[in-house]
């Protein structure tokens, strides 16, 4: 298969596949904005759907702030089970 029959192929798929329709969606959207914005990368992945940096930073923020919650309710949840255990132990011993 010679290079250009490959390329050829490569385009037909990309068209196929929506990529040609998508980009030029983007690009369009880009080139309408009537302020550009600083950063066209990020444009483009939010216009996709895409989550930009600054969304993975607070959603890492987000993750690790619910892991230290849940650590705390699990040391709660321990603690009260203990305590239930000693009430449930004092109050078989009272009867």
């Amino acid at each position: 298969m010679s290079g250009e029959s490959k390329k050829e192929e490569f385009r037909k798929y990309l068209e196929r596949s929506g990529v040609i329709d998508a980009l030029t969606k983007v690009l369009v959207a880009l080139y309408e904005e009537p302020e550009k914005p600083s950063n066209a990368l990020d444009f483009i992945k939010q216009y996709l759907g895409a989550p930009t940096s600054g969304d993975v930073e607070t959603m890492k923020q987000e993750k690790d702030e619910l892991v230290k919650k849940n650590e705390e309710l699990g040391k709660q949840l321990e603690e009260m089970t203990l305590k239930l255990e000693e009430l449930g132990k004092a109050a078989s011993g009272g009867e």
